[in-house]
């Protein structure tokens, strides 16, 4: 998935116009497939009724089908329930630690230009780099607009991924998401594994190739890392361990505590920090 650099700022643009409260007619959600087909057709009327050319809509959802294991993914996130040891275990903590350590060290010079400029430290951005993807060895392979219309659909966090689908659908109008792109269960995109919403929002250009990639690039996927935590919140300087002020930018990356408590963990470990 690729984004002009100029793009952009159009890209942010168009999303205060999605942004606006869904309507009350709007297509209604469902808890199994047999409703998807019906509720699919009327979110495409409510879509173009919204701007959304016919040509975007047709591109889009060729494809899209009622994603299962989407679905299986959603209602098995059983790994935030664990404490901490036993998460630390199950997600490789350790693993990232070591293999973090190298890739600070092979990758020192990108490492440092994200700091100056966003002013987040290699640490954090290795550990969510590792723990979403092993430092981009698998980002994926559900079809990635079947996966957001799925969660759209879906009436656990219909108005959140509702809004996820509008970003993507303003991806695909805009060129930068191709209809057939694949990534996780929840339409992830790319090596930190971003929404939607917020490649429109916080993809930015690490390589200065011109584009966003957060697939190919792991400079992209990096610093467009950095800018989302510098755009929840983090003070350069300042500490990001429970407590301290930068530990609230990392709860915005993910709502579970001990993923959040293990992001400050093994960023620490990797800065050095006692």
């Amino acid at each position: 998935m690729r984004l002009k650099k100029s793009g952009l700022a159009a890209l942010v643009t168009c999303g205060l116009l999605f942004a606006l409260p869904f309507s009350a007619n709007a297509a209604q959600c469902g808890n199994g497939s047999a409703g998807f087909a019906t509720w699919l057709t009327a979110f495409k009327q409510e879509a173009a009724g919204r701007g959304i050319s016919p040509s975007v809509l047709d591109s889009a959802f060729a494809n899209v089908h009622y994603n299962q294991p989407t679905i299986r993914a959603d209602r098995g996130q059983k790994s935030f329930k664990l404490s901490f040891d036993d998460f630390m275990k199950k997600r490789g903590g350790q693993t990232i630690i070591s293999r973090g350590k190298a890739m600070k060290q092979s990758n020192a010079a990108l490492f440092a230009s994200i700091e100056r400029r966003y002013g987040v430290p290699a640490g954090p951005l290795i550990a969510i780099w590792g723990m979403e993807t092993g430092f981009g060895s698998y980002m994926g392979q559900e079809h990635t607009l079947s996966a957001v219309s799925t969660l759209a659909y879906d009436c656990r966090r219909t108005d959140y991924f509702t809004d996820q689908l509008y970003a993507a659908l303003e991806l695909v109008g805009k060129g930068y998401l191709n209809p057939t792109a694949r990534g996780a269960a929840h339409g992830e995109i790319g090596q930190t594994q971003f929404l939607p919403r917020n490649v429109a929002n916080f993809g930015v250009d690490g390589d200065g190739s011109g584009r966003i990639d957060l697939v190919g690039s792991r400079a992209d996927a990096l610093a467009s890392t950095a800018n989302f935590l510098r755009g929840h919140g983090w003070q350069p300087g300042q500490g990001y361990q429970p407590g301290e002020p930068n530990f609230n930018a990392i709860a915005g990356w993910n709502a579970a505590s001990v993923y959040q408590e293990a992001i400050a963990y093994i960023g620490a470990r990797i800065d050095g920090i006692k």
